[in-house]
């Protein structure tokens, strides 16, 4: 009799064929054995060779339980849900189409469910891979936007307005039906458009629940982050993007909630000149204005500008 699947691997994925296989090998040449684990890839209607490079690959490892499929509407939220919905273990794992999993990184998750049975969800750190090098301008501010992910050196129960980022995180399922999943009024990236805080949305309402969210730094994966993509357009489309769904998500919970928020991020500017300034006396001029606009673009996406 074969071992029962303890844990499901969703990838969402948009044009990255480039990056794909090494995403779905760092989940072949995991430390839990192959019976354990299934890896479920949602191709959300990429253009390039992606669904060639995934169907190449299962039929290269047929000792492992990959799945392939397509998701025509656009969105993470949608792909990530419809991932899910076909997951047929009792735990949900989401990863990056870019990102590459530590060889333990499944029996670490597995393990940490089975030693914390109150844990609902779980988040790990998320390690960027600058390709070539990490750029001058970034900082522990703006790296977010990239999807550098580090919230404490010891395992930890996230705080309540914190969460983990959607890149790497792992919920039960039975709760993950609870909730109904992401929220597909935040679809992520949809073409040119990003209406961004799903994950944020997602894990509130599961805390609603009164489920205990936890994080641990040894469950990493590492996100490929090519620098010459890292263009003023698009920092301006991830930052502005987030305004944009706190917009949606705020406005959903009432107009008082979002004035709330209005204030928060004008505040929040605010202090992001007072850091630029210290960059600036630090020497490092290149940082400051980089935060700087990571603040106007959030506030203007919030605005719908």
């Amino acid at each position: 009799m074969s071992e029962p699947l303890k844990i499901t691997v969703v990838i969402c994925t948009y044009n990255r064929g480039i990056y794909i296989r090494d995403a779905m090998e760092s989940l072949y040449h995991q430390t839990l054995a192959k019976e354990a684990y299934e890896v479920i890839v949602v191709n959300n209607n990429s253009t390039d060779n992606t669904q060639q490079v995934c169907e190449n690959f299962i039929a290269a490892h047929t000792d492992a339980h990959y799945a392939y499929f397509n998701e025509s509407r656009q969105g993470a939220s949608f792909a990530r849900n419809s991932g899910a919905a076909k997951a047929r273990s009792p735990l949900l794992c989401f990863m990056d189409d870019d990102a590459i999993a530590d060889t333990d990184y499944l029996e670490r998750i597995v393990r940490f469910f089975e030693t914390h049975p109150d844990a609902g969800g779980l988040g790990g750190r998320i390690i960027p891979r600058y390709i070539p090098g990490e750029p001058e301008w970034m900082s522990h501010f703006v790296s977010s936007l990239v999807g550098h992910f580090h919230y404490s050196n010891e395992v930890a129960v996230f705080a309540p307005n914190k969460y983990p980022l959607e890149s790497n995180m792992i919920i039960r399922k039975a709760d993950f039906d609870q909730i109904g999943g992401f929220n597909q009024a935040l679809p992520g990236v949809v073409g040119t458009l990003r209406i961004g805080g799903e994950g944020k949305d997602f894990f509130f309402r599961l805390k609603a629940l009164g489920r205990t969210i936890y994080y641990d730094p040894a469950i990493r994966v590492q996100h490929v982050v090519e620098t010459s993509k890292l263009t003023r357009e698009y920092m301006y489309r991830v930052a502005s993007g987030i305004g944009r769904g706190e917009r949606v998500r705020t406005l959903q919970k009432g107009k008082w909630i979002f004035y709330k928020k209005i204030i928060e991020y004008l505040f929040k500017l605010g202090a992001s000149f007072i850091l630029g300034l210290y960059y600036t006396l630090q020497g490092k001029p290149a940082k400051a204005l980089p935060v700087i606009r990571f603040r106007i673009d959030a506030l203007k996406g919030l605005l719908n500008h």
